[in-house]
């Protein structure tokens, strides 16, 4: 029998039990894909990391949901270089090599940020749907809409949903009956990230994230890395002016609360940031 040692942390975290839970394995040497997949469905969180040797950057990561392996996301990023530093002993900077690619990240204590491993303008298109069917998929009247839903590719391509008001945030109630409709990514999930901009504080956003999951129904993330840097390429697909940076509250209505740190520089460099939190440790018997 061998045995695999894992952290347990919590990403975009403001106080011990907020954020994003996260598991992160410190050697998946040994470990195939199929074994990656049943551990990421045994402890049954949004994702599930493995760190492995890089020729390219300081470690290579593999993701997993409890259903499939993702080429990048943004949470299991910033907790796996948390613990590649702790690893390591030191460093500030890393490289962490995804399938997406090699991405930088960088922390000031326990405040990690990637660059997301996008270049140029982001992917886009349109979502598929008419704007009235968007929103009556996720409860909402076409008059909530703040403009058309369109798919952003930064890293991983998501369906993003900006709203005109955070009121409007907070009552998007998905409808589990009409899965069947809902618009599919390059890899056939099917999500949706709504955002809505503060008025009465231009820096905040407020936003949810919705998909299906495995088996039916429709489930929310507390906080979404790589749909905040999504966000980032909605900011610069519409033309908004930069440099941007926002701070964006996830996680609300699942009792998670998440704080994610979004900047846009004026060459269009995508940056997400938030605070890592480890609660705790332990070893898998194999």
């Amino acid at each position: 029998m061998t045995q695999y040692a894992f952290r347990l942390l919590n990403v975009f975290a403001e106080s011990t039990f907020g954020g994003n839970p996260l598991c992160v394995f410190e050697d998946g040497r040994g470990l195939d894909s199929a074994t990656m997949q049943a551990i990421a469905l045994q402890f049954n969180l949004s994702e599930t990391t493995f760190i492995l040797p890089s020729e390219r950057a300081d470690a290579r990561v593999r993701i997993f949901t409890t259903g499939y392996e993702m080429p990048f996301a943004g949470h299991p990023t910033l907790g796996t270089a948390q613990v590649v530093r702790a690893l390591r002993g030191s460093g500030d900077r890393l490289q962490l090599e995804f399938t997406a690619g090699v991405v930088p990240v960088s922390a000031q204590g326990n405040v990690w940020t990637f660059t997301a491993p996008h270049r140029g303008q982001p992917k886009t298109a349109p979502s598929g749907l008419a704007d009235a069917e968007i929103a009556a998929l996720l409860g909402l009247d076409a008059a909530d809409l703040a403009g058309s839903p369109i798919w952003v590719d930064t890293g991983a391509d998501q369906l993003l949903v900006p709203l005109a008001s955070p009121d409007a945030v907070r009552r998007a109630s998905p409808d589990s009956a009409r899965l069947h409709e809902w618009p599919q990514s390059s890899l056939g999930r099917k999500t949706a990230y709504v955002f809505a901009f503060d008025p009465q504080n231009p820096g905040r956003v407020l936003s949810r994230y919705f998909f299906t999951k495995q088996g039916g129904g429709v489930a929310e993330d507390p906080g979404t890395g790589s749909a905040c840097a999504n966000l980032g390429g909605w900011l610069l697909a519409t033309g908004h002016a930069l440099p941007a940076r926002f701070e964006v509250d996830q996680g609300e209505a699942v009792d998670r609360p998440c704080r994610l740190r979004l900047q846009v520089s004026e060459d269009g460099a995508i940056q997400v940031g938030g605070r890592v939190v480890e609660i705790g440790r332990g070893t898998l018997t194999l």
